[in-house]
């Protein structure tokens, strides 16, 4: 029990389970067959960690990060990675603005990265120098364009999705990236059970 001043405050374990509960139970609604899929991802959400979704495409990762954003209204990006895709189009650039009284002045324009949950979609489809524009944000919840840094909105999480390494056009993701990550959750194929619900 925490008090503070005259008021207790108590963790109601119970109620904060049956929330939980909630939220699976509606997620369950559009993602059938995973739930301890399901159940990480909420871990990592709950414990404010980033996750890595890996699995072959087609199994609904990105419906599953798509569900949790609006079962839990949270502001939602998605990013699709691709071996063309820069930095910039992630984090934001400058751009060169002109006002009504014909002056010329940089500003800010922020990238999809600017969002509660950040959808990385197959991350190891991006170069290494793309995925690394992740790593600021994830560890400090920023992003540093030219000499000023922006905060990311709170909450801030990045879910990512990656396909198996062995498939061809892919990028193993780097130490330091990877070491950005709660944890990964390898997304099984369904039961045939599952599929045919």
């Amino acid at each position: 029990m925490a008090v503070m001043g005259d008021q207790h405050n108590t963790f109601d374990s119970s109620e904060f389970r049956k929330i939980v509960q909630a939220i699976e139970s509606e997620v369950g609604k559009v993602i059938v067959g995973q739930d301890l899929v399901i159940r990480h991802v909420l871990l990592g959400i709950l414990s404010s960690g980033h996750i890595l979704l890996e699995g072959v495409p087609g199994l609904g990762k990105t419906m599953l990060i798509r569900a949790l954003s609006r079962t839990l209204s949270l502001d939602f990006s998605r990013i699709q990675f691709t071996p063309d895709l820069m930095p910039a189009d992630i984090t934001g650039t400058e751009i060169l603005d002109e006002g009504t009284d014909g002056r010329r002045a940089f500003r800010y324009q922020r990238g999809p990265i600017f969002a509660n949950l950040v959808l990385a979609d197959e991350i190891n489809r991006a170069t290494p120098k793309t995925q690394s524009a992740l790593l600021e944000a994830m560890q400090e919840h920023t992003v540093t364009a030219g000499n000023t840094t922006y905060p990311l909105p709170s909450p801030f999480f990045v879910m990512a999705t990656q396909n198996p390494i062995e498939q061809e056009g892919t990028y193993p993701l780097p130490e330091a990236q990877l070491d950005r990550f709660m944890f990964k959750v390898n997304v099984p194929f369904p039961s045939a059970e599952a599929l045919s619900e």
